[in-house]
């Protein structure tokens, strides 16, 4: 099977772009024999922490022993790192085929939907023993809702994205999220101000839901400060703490034992979320912060963390992105700014023009990752370091760069 001949077709329908409406996806799920219901599944939506929440959950559960498979979006690199299993992107030949059969046999789906049915396929053949799926957006009308019953559910932050889709206000995007509650289902919350963990409690309580807020559980916070203190975790920052405790109490619902559980948070790896890759030009920082509340995730750990003196900043984000924003928490951490263009891959979104972010916040304008880095790293020196982010298209196409590793094209869904 030629995989790049599917992914081409795959990527055409990028044009029809984020469906929210579940109607062909559950079609879709019928005509394939309801895969979703197949596996035991951890459903995690929200606006941040998602991506790495499922990460931690499927490395505990890795650690009990059970088979998994672990769904995401969008990729870093290769689309093959959207569905994995036991950890790993799933082989060529195997995402080729399940990709293929769903193109033909489900021709009404759109990009995403396509590529969440090939994941419940193949987790199904795989026979895995729990699944992880990260919503893509929002959550009531995402295609990853089509599974009705799952054994835990969290949402993991609530903060401005997407707005065009899910509301342009924090309790509008809560109550989209919350859509993934189910009948007898506790949802697990992460830190979030009160009147939004209310919002999500309304919605639940109303689909027969209920929720656990991880700052009621300080028996959560401990462990999690505890095992911080004494090991070194899986993935950096502040923020990873509260992520953490979600996955924590996931684990809990799992069945995992608290050794497994610890076992998983310290030894979990998610690419490009805080991740300083060193070479021999010196320390490069990959960050995935691509909307204002990530941003100043990534502010804050700069700013806690003893940095060299010299600091530039690669920054590059969608035309629909808060980029301004994004910029107010992170341009001062810089000496040197360099702004690029991003290529989103999807008709209908665009990169913002680095000239015009030049205008708002100084800085110079590079036509491509390549020629930014050797700005960057000239600057700085090699006792600098150079940190990357404002969109996770651009952090994969600087990792692929860094670590020399095949890619795929990028696609913003």
């Amino acid at each position: 099977m030629d995989l790049s001949a599917v992914l081409g077709e795959l990527y055409a329908r990028a044009a029809r772009g984020v469906r929210m409406d579940l109607g062909a996806m559950r079609a879709a799920c019928a005509l394939y024999g309801e895969p979703q219901d197949a596996f035991p599944v951890v459903h995690v939506a929200g606006t941040n922490g998602k991506g790495s929440v499922s990460a931690m959950i499927e490395a505990i559960a890795r650690r009990t022993g059970k088979r998994t498979g672990l769904f995401t979006s969008p990729h870093l690199c290769r689309f093959a790192e959207r569905i994995r299993l036991d950890g790993e992107p799933i082989g060529d030949d195997l995402l080729g085929a399940a990709l293929a059969d769903a193109l033909v046999r489900a021709m009404d789906l759109s990009f995403f939907e396509v590529a969440t049915l090939t994941a419940l396929n193949v987790f199904r053949e795989a026979k895995v023993e729990l699944a992880v799926l990260e919503v893509g957006i929002g959550g009531r009308l995402d295609a990853t809702n089509v599974v009705r019953a799952p054994v835990a559910a969290a949402v993991t932050r609530i903060a401005m994205d997407h707005t065009d889709k899910l509301g342009d206000t924090l309790e509008s995007i809560a109550r989209e999220k919350a859509g993934i509650a189910k009948p007898g289902l506790d949802l697990v919350l992460g830190r979030m101000p009160d009147s939004i963990a209310a919002v999500i409690g309304e919605v639940a309580r109303a689909a027969g839901a209920t929720t656990t807020r991880v700052e009621d559980r300080g028996d959560a916070h401990a462990a999690v400060v505890a095992l911080r203190s004494r090991s070194r975790v899986g993935l950096a920052g502040a923020h990873q703490i509260a992520n953490a405790e979600v996955a924590w109490l996931l684990g809990e619902r799992i069945g995992a034992s608290e050794a497994d559980r610890a076992a998983g948070i310290v030894g979990v790896r998610w690419p490009g979320r805080l991740e300083l890759i060193e070479t021999e030009e010196g320390a490069i920082l990959l960050d995935a912060a691509h909307n204002p509340d990530g941003a100043r995730a990534l502010a804050t750990h700069l700013a806690t963390h003893a940095l060299p003196k010299r600091t530039a900043l690669i920054f590059g984000a969608l035309a629909d992105k808060a980029w301004v924003e994004m910029l107010d928490a992170l341009a001062p951490a810089a000496s040197l700014r360099v702004y690029v263009p991003v290529h989103p891959g999807t008709p209908g979104r665009a990169g913002a023009d680095p000239a015009e972010i030049a205008s708002r916040y100084s800085g110079r304008v590079a036509s491509d990752f390549d020629r930014a880095y050797a700005l960057a790293r000239r600057e700085v020196g090699p006792e600098g370091l150079v940190v990357v982010c404002g969109s996770i298209l651009l952090v994969g196409e600087a990792r692929a760069r860094m670590l020399d590793l095949p890619t795929d094209p990028p696609v913003a869904l």
